[in-house]
């Protein structure tokens, strides 16, 4: 059954505007795909449809292995962000979203279609670990990659905010990790203000798909453990990839995490030996000048709890009333991400990146 809302009249798939791969390009926006239309996948396409910041990002076509019915079902009523406000459909091979129809196919092999005059293909499966999976949008016509998750396949690993900077003209690039992201930043940022000596770091994780509901055998026996009704101490990938985002800190940064049972929104709990003595109060007045600079950090005052920071844009949002020094030189920092939605707003601004580059 194809689900829509019944509060807007129905309106027939010859009066909507049709996203093709052939229609006339409007000047200045970049084009993209994509691949996997899963958590991440779904959380990019809402934001470029409700983002004023994002208006020269169009997605024009998306690709995923399951039925139309169940990607329109899925997009319209979400769980963790609640349910999408306009029309959403799936009819002649098309989700059609409001006035927009977005060409939907299901293909299991993405080298099968032809996207050409895509500028980036967002790879959002979570399967591009090869060089052969991650370079079947390269194969298909697409100019560049972007992967939603670390991946050796990639020629460069990009954290918008903290290592921009590197990307030139490679074809395949890894997002890194929504942990990477949050943490990557927050280590860039306590480094530019105070310059660290080494440091330990510790994500509060939201439960994920990687985690059984019930009991389950998994390749880590903690998190063959249900997710939804334990704390479970494990690892994060984030601590490979800060050596590479941020070089010279590689070896002086160490990480675990805590997968904890809420569904959405994670912390990060950083505590870092500096260079040299710093009065707490100077130090947050420096901390804070630099977050509001930025355009990937935020700061807060209030004293927050996890729900109140769904949805927000930001790789991680410092705050404030956590923040503690001991003995002058030891600083304790703590910030708040939205694991999906700050990380999908990140593929965007990256690969806003690589179709200009």
């Amino acid at each position: 059954m194809i689900l829509f809302n019944l509060k807007r009249p129905f309106v027939p798939i010859t009066q909507i505007k049709l996203l093709s791969l052939w229609s006339p390009v409007i000047a200045l926006v970049m084009r993209l795909a994509i691949n996997g239309f899963g958590r991440i996948g779904r959380a990019i396409l809402r934001q470029t449809l409700t983002s004023r910041h994002v208006s020269d990002l169009e997605i024009v076509h998306i690709n995923d292995i399951a039925e139309p019915e169940m990607c329109s079902y899925l997009f319209q009523y979400d769980s963790t962000f609640g349910p999408y406000s306009g029309d959403v459909r799936s009819e002649n091979n098309h989700l059609i979203v409001d006035d927009c129809a977005i060409p939907l196919t299901h293909a299991a092999d993405l080298s099968m279609l032809d996207l050409t005059g895509i500028d980036v293909v967002l790879e959002c499966t979570g399967i591009a670990r090869s060089s052969d999976v991650a370079s079947r949008g390269l194969t298909a016509g697409a100019k560049k990659v972007l992967i939603s998750g670390p991946s050796p396949a990639a020629e460069a690993t990009i954290v918008y905010g903290a290592n921009e900077g590197q990307l030139g003209t490679q074809k395949i690039v890894s997002n890194a990790s929504c942990t990477t992201n949050a943490v990557a930043c927050l280590v860039k940022l306590v480094d530019d203000v105070a310059r660290i000596e080494r440091g330990h770091m510790t994500t509060i994780h939201c439960y994920t798909n990687s985690q059984p509901m019930v009991d389950a055998p998994r390749g880590d026996f903690a998190r063959s453990r249900a997710g939804a009704m334990s704390m479970v101490p494990t690892t994060t990938s984030a601590m490979q990839l800060i050596d590479v985002v941020l070089p010279h800190l590689a070896g002086r940064i160490s990480g675990a995490a805590v997968r904890v049972p809420t569904a959405s929104v994670s912390a990060v709990d950083f505590v870092a030996q500096l260079h040299a003595p710093t009065a707490l109060d100077v130090l947050r007045d420096k901390l804070k000048a630099a977050v509001e600079r930025s355009d990937v950090l935020g700061w807060t005052d209030a004293p927050l709890v996890s729900s109140d920071l769904r949805s927000r844009p930001e790789s991680l949002v410092v705050a404030a009333p956590e923040i503690r020094m001991i003995d002058d030189k030891q600083l304790r920092i703590f910030g708040w991400y939205d694991n999906e939605w700050g990380f999908s707003a990140r593929m965007l601004n990256v690969a806003r990146l690589m179709a200009q580059s």
